[in-house]
């Protein structure tokens, strides 16, 4: 599978180190981002914070999307989650990777300088051009909503 160069830059924050994005394991589909932050952040329950990552990307074009996901870790561990499920990086963007966290547990959570807090998904986009039509064509399912193929 041939392979897609990704430039970073790393941004220095005073007192914080910034980590190179690096997966954990050779079967990683994201590589993780750390928290760059010079003094450890409590989130308390309900709460929504910004980290910083001290990394912005360069995607080489519209072609592909960068995706911010939780660690699974965090989130079924402490309820530490991305409040809008995924962060979407557009090709265009190369200012710094912040990644806001929310608490949906009920105890504070503490993360440390360095912490692994997300993982970033590099993947492509499908060109595609949406067109208005009056209508669709009809499937088995059609407009059968939220749990309309059953429970198993």
């Amino acid at each position: 599978m041939e392979t897609t160069e990704i430039k970073v830059r790393l941004i220095k924050h005073e007192g914080a180190e910034s980590k190179m994005p690096k997966k954990a394991t050779a079967g990683s589909a994201g590589y993780d981002l750390c928290a760059a932050i010079s003094a450890p952040l409590t989130i308390e329950p309900g709460a929504l914070v910004k980290v910083p990552t001290g990394v912005a990307i360069a995607l080489p074009g519209p072609e592909n999307v960068a995706l911010i996901y939780a660690r699974s870790g965090l989130a079924i561990k402490h309820g530490i989650t991305l409040p809008n499920c995924v962060g979407v990086i557009d090709s265009d963007y190369r200012g710094e990777l912040i990644v806001g966290l929310c608490n949906i547990s009920r105890g504070a959570y503490t993360i440390s300088p360095g912490e692994r807090i997300a993982q970033l998904v590099i993947t492509p986009v499908t060109p595609s051009v949406l067109t208005e039509t009056d209508a669709l064509d009809e499937t088995g399912r059609s407009a059968g909503g939220f749990g309309s193929t059953g429970k198993f």
